[in-house]
């Protein structure tokens, strides 16, 4: 792969993963662009590395909260950053049980081209749009801060959201967000929470990859792609997703979601109709 390419896969993967239009959807729109077919070998070897440099971004970003919670969890300080931490596992459930169980399903909807994409980002746009007039009340948006705390039930709803969001062109970020915030939770904790509950998924599903690629004879195949565009892609998803996390939870706090409704709806007709 080129260098220029891989940059621009990698700047895709890091604004895509924390703005709610969907990171698998622009990925496999612009793969379809720059004319794009890696083998199974580089395909799995660098899309694993873009997603361990989003991962870092999150770390990096929300770096005094995420070693709080680390803190608190690993001393059962038994305090409200303890059950933070508790409720972002339970969230993790659903996800967990998709990956294990119907991985294969999902990897072969990925390479049903476009029309699925652009069904699944119509889909985006319609859950942000219902989140954002769900968030008016009397003709005010309400506060940020207002609204209750992310719950036990709650979590694992949030987590539904993130397991049925696994499908290319549905926003992962978009559809846990959207979903926090019909149920009525604070946004500013939504955001956070929806970054922090990617963590142990992506971590988990890259583990599983390069399990994946050591046992087989893609191995060899992602070792002749290069360290450059690995080097050049991971750059670009941890510089952009650092930037995209802190614009997004200030996004969100300001409750401006309807602009990215439009865009997914959009692009969503776009990829149906290419």
């Amino acid at each position: 792969m080129e260098w220029f390419k891989a940059l621009i896969l990698g700047l895709v993967q890091g604004l895509t993963e924390y703005l709610p239009v969907s990171s698998s959807g622009h990925l496999e729109i612009f793969k379809q662009i720059l004319g794009i077919d890696l083998p199974d070998g580089q395909n799995l070897m660098f899309s694993v590395m873009l997603h361990v440099a989003t991962v870092l971004s999150t770390i990096v970003v929300l770096r005094k909260l995420f070693f709080r919670l680390c803190r608190s969890f690993f001393t059962f300080s038994r305090d409200e950053d303890f059950y933070t931490v508790c409720k972002i596992l339970v969230s993790c459930i659903p996800v967990s049980i998709v990956g294990v169980f119907l991985k294969d399903e999902v990897e072969k909807i990925f390479g049903s081209g476009l029309l699925v994409v652009g069904i699944c980002l119509c889909v985006t746009a319609l859950l942000l749009t219902f989140a954002f007039y769900s968030d008016f009340r009397g003709g005010q948006l309400r506060k940020a801060d207002s609204g209750r705390r992310i719950g036990w039930a709650d979590a694992f709803i949030i987590g539904i959201a993130q397991a049925v969001a696994v499908l290319p062109g549905l926003s992962r970020s978009g559809t846990t967000i959207a979903t926090g915030i019909l149920l009525r939770d604070k946004r500013g904790e939504v955001a956070t929470f929806s970054f922090l509950m990617v963590i142990l998924p992506i971590l988990g599903e890259g583990l599983l990859d390069t399990v994946k690629l050591l046992g087989s004879p893609a191995t060899e195949a992602g070792a002749q792609m290069g360290l450059m565009p690995i080097l050049i892609g991971f750059a670009a998803a941890f510089l952009s997703g650092c930037a995209a996390c802190s614009w997004m939870i200030n996004l969100v706090k300001k409750g401006k979601l309807l602009w990215f409704a439009i865009y997914c709806a959009v692009m969503g007709v776009i990829c149906i109709l290419w």
